[in-house]
């Protein structure tokens, strides 16, 4: 399928989306974010399809945010429901993304790779949420998912002020998973995909819905004892069976994802 703004490889079960807008350093607008939707959409649909990695075309950005100049045309129109890069407002997406960051993640670009799992960056990669220098806020998860993952102080030295932080400075503040050579980024990613690859995909995706769920309740005690619903499919599946069978075996598990 040709699309406009982002191109798809599917290789086995990894997809890799790629936006694909270089010469406005991968900035994105409602059209876009539309595009992105919907090949999110298919990749949570299709079962042969386990592990996703967002990158950007070109050496200099991930994405640079939002397309300011089409908000100043006056053509601007709401986002869709899933948000920015068509994953910034999806809460229901159990398999793993990995945002592979190459040069700037700005604004909207920076709360596409904090929608993701892990971020791999380079050590080119730039992250900031600007939007209060240009009269906005980083309502696209910015304001609510960093202080989550990094704490509320540190969060705000970045909020309130709009400064850019480093692949290094972003690894010690907690948001970076891995710093990687320029140009390494992508294949970092890919590393850490064949990683989760080895795992049974549905002990992945019900790890990742108790983890981010279970941070919801009232307490650590309330969260140990929900059985969460993918939870309760991996118990239910023949992967179940199949990795203590494969252990004792001596072998390495085959995955079946049923």
């Amino acid at each position: 399928m040709t699309r406009q703004f982002c191109t798809v490889q599917d290789e086995g079960r990894l997809r890799i989306v790629t936006l694909n807008r270089p010469e406005v350093l991968n900035a994105l607008h409602a059209d876009a974010n539309d595009e992105l939707a919907e090949v999110w959409d298919e990749f949570a649909a299709r079962d042969d399809l386990w592990v996703g990695i967002i990158t950007g075309a070109g050496g200099k950005a991930f994405s640079a945010g939002n397309d300011l100049k089409v908000q100043a045309s006056g053509k601007r129109r709401p986002n869709g429901p899933r948000g920015f890069a068509g994953i910034a407002s999806r809460f229901d997406l159990d398999k793993p993304l990995i945002a592979a960051v190459n040069g700037w993640a700005m604004g909207g670009g920076f709360e596409t790779a904090l929608a993701c799992d892990i971020i791999i960056a380079a050590e080119n990669a730039l992250f900031a949420l600007p939007e209060p220098r240009v009269g906005l806020i980083a309502g696209a998860g910015g304001v609510h998912r960093l202080p989550r993952i990094i704490g509320m102080k540190r969060a705000m030295s970045m909020i309130l002020t709009g400064r850019r932080v480093g692949a290094k400075e972003g690894f010690d503040l907690g948001f970076v998973t891995e710093v990687v050579p320029e140009g390494l980024a992508l294949e970092a990613a890919k590393r850490w995909a064949n990683t989760i690859l080895e795992c049974s995909p549905k002990a992945v995706r019900a790890s990742k819905q108790a983890s981010y769920r279970g941070m919801d309740e009232a307490s650590l005690e309330a969260a140990m004892r929900t059985v969460y619903p993918a939870q309760q499919e991996n118990i239910v599946s023949d992967d179940y069976v199949e990795g203590p069978k494969a252990f004792a075996e001596k072998r390495k598990p085959n995955w079946q994802n049923k």
